[in-house]
């Protein structure tokens, strides 16, 4: 009767290889599809994050109203201010918004948003008209009001730089403040934002967002 003949060591270092280098070649796939979802989910996130800001952009523009002694809108270089209307029809107030571009030890530069409390008179319109300027400063300054102003901010999304133009007299320009816009004509046809959106493994680049007010008139061809 014939012995069964086993492995050899040799065959047995080798099959023990062969498991090793597959068991590693599994991990590094699973390895890469982990990252692959990473990636796909900061990706995901940060397009949510860039539409919501976004559609607030749009809607703080569309609601801009424009009364009688009060600015609708002003831009001095580094902040925009808009005086907007309620969205909610029963309430009849309206409110400060503020955009500015400040730094942000993590991200080195945050898109930011500003809101004021609802408005009544014009007394409050003004006090939070100043303060939205003063909230568009330079921000590091610890002064007694800093906390407050900087209560009703919101973060939104790292941006390296910020432009903007309005398109008047049948053309883009960059922006200017109210005192130039005028009072017959208080509020631009269009307003042009241009983001520079920092390096990174999500969204990267120039990102070009026009608004239209939906008084505008089209140009005469």
């Amino acid at each position: 009767m014939r012995r069964s003949r086993g492995f050899t060591l040799i065959e047995l270092l080798v099959a023990i290889a062969v498991m090793a280098l597959l068991a590693l070649m599994s991990w590094r796939g699973l390895e890469s599809m982990a990252q692959a979802q990473a990636l796909n989910r900061e990706r995901g996130d940060a397009m949510l994050t860039l539409q919501a800001a976004l559609s607030q952009w749009n809607a703080d523009l569309d609601a801009t109203t424009a009364l009688a002694q009060i600015r609708p809108m002003d831009w001095d270089g580094r902040v925009l201010r808009l005086t907007r209307r309620s969205t909610d029809s029963a309430q009849s107030v309206v409110y400060v918004v503020a955009w500015t571009l400040r730094a942000d030890a993590a991200v080195g530069a945050r898109w930011q948003r500003w809101q004021s409390p609802g408005i009544i008179t014009r007394a409050e319109w003004q006090q939070a008209w100043d303060r939205a300027a003063a909230w568009g400063q330079d921000g590091s300054a610890s002064t007694s009001s800093s906390s407050e102003l900087r209560g009703a901010e919101l973060g939104l999304m790292p941006v390296e730089a910020w432009q903007l133009y309005y398109f008047r007299n049948d053309s883009w320009s960059p922006a200017v403040g109210a005192e130039v816009l005028g009072t017959s004509t208080p509020l631009p046809e269009g307003v042009r934002l241009v983001l520079s959106l920092p390096p990174g493994p999500a969204l990267a680049g120039l990102l070009t967002r026009d608004w239209v007010r939906p008084t505008a008139t089209a140009p005469k061809s």
